[in-house]
């Protein structure tokens, strides 16, 4: 029995200060009380899929990322559904391109081949079209040009074609991102119209003219030829803008929206969390990707610790899901 004359005096004790490193001590109290959770079904792997391609093609700007030809699609959607990852979004390469983009909406091009080879591999795949006319045309702008400019207007008849034919192909999702104004409800017009209603809209609503997008123009050759995207991409210095673009997509039938580049636009995302209620996803881009490669292969960072870091501060932010290179790396890990 506890003598009653030291009862008295734990009970008069003053509390030691509090001492947060209670939860820290070992990795088994760090998972319990791990606030923000990382899973293979919440991130999105991107897919290059190029016309005619016999092999595999390293992209030398963003190592460990291929271009692959229709024929390799089918082995990429089973290993992603054996992982778990939670999507794959399919960005076409054709081996024409003409001014009007006409191959982002040939029933039979590449983008809408690939569509169909993937969900014919792997049908519980959630597969992701990519709705912007860049990859297709000869000129790289991601619209209709006129007088050196893109014209609006012209470009959103095209990007709808585009958004049905894809989900005519299998697409779940349809992800605008051309940044024309307009272009969410023409696309859903068009879809619903054409007995697409179910396929689901994910706009690229906030993304920035970034610098951090050159290795991604290396691996779908979509570089312009002339000028630059500042005209119809969101200024990098801008956030009230971006939560403007985002109401306006909603508004006009966005089931969800994208924030693009990710670890730049932290701001961005965790102000849009905060006011949006659809989901929102993050694309970590291909400067991002590259950038942790590089450091990595110099022995500056340990690779998978930064991209888990990197992932972690993105969902963390109030990301739901993140487009991202390393989704199948890290889903291979969890499966170790």
């Amino acid at each position: 029995m506890l003598d009653p004359h030291r009862m008295r005096s734990l009970e008069q004790a003053d509390p030691e200060p509090t001492r947060l490193r209670r939860t820290r001590q070992h990795a088994g109290l760090r998972r319990l009380v791990r606030e923000t959770r990382l899973d293979a079904a919440q991130l999105v792997q991107p897919i290059f899929v190029e016309e005619g391609l016999a092999r595999p093609t390293p992209v030398p700007s963003m190592p460990g990322v291929r271009r692959l030809g229709l024929e390799h699609l089918a082995q990429e959607a089973q290993e992603l559904t054996g992982l778990g990852v939670g999507a794959a979004i399919v960005f076409g390469i054709p081996a024409v391109k003409d001014t009007q983009g006409s191959a982002s909406h040939d029933a039979n091009g590449i983008a809408s081949q690939a569509i169909r080879a993937l969900k014919r591999a792997a049908p519980d795949l959630v597969v992701i079209g990519d709705v912007c006319l860049c990859e297709y045309t000869s000129h790289g702008h991601c619209g209709v040009l006129k007088g050196g400019d893109v014209d609006n207007d012209a470009t959103l008849p095209l990007l709808a074609r585009t958004a049905v034919a894809q989900a005519a192909a299998g697409a779940d999702i349809v992800a605008p991102s051309a940044m024309m104004d307009g272009q969410v409800a023409a696309i859903r017009g068009a879809l619903d119209a054409n007995g697409h209603k179910g396929v689901a809209t994910l706009s690229y609503s906030a993304k920035y003219a970034s610098a951090f997008y050159g290795p991604f123009r290396d691996a779908a050759s979509s570089a312009p030829s002339g000028g630059h995207r500042r005209g119809y991409q969101m200024d990098v210095a801008n956030v009230r803008e971006a939560m403007r673009e985002i109401e306006a997509d909603v508004r006009e039938g966005a089931d969800m929206v994208l924030v693009k580049p990710a670890l730049p636009s932290l701001d961005v995302l965790r102000l849009a969390r905060d006011r949006f209620d659809v989901p929102i996803g993050a694309y970590q881009v291909s400067g991002e990707f590259s950038m942790i490669k590089a450091a990595a292969a110099n022995g500056w960072l340990n690779e998978a610790n930064a991209r888990d870091e990197a992932l972690a501060a993105i969902r963390r932010a109030g990301a739901d899901f993140i487009v991202t290179y390393f989704a199948k790396a890290f889903a291979q890990e969890a499966h170790a």
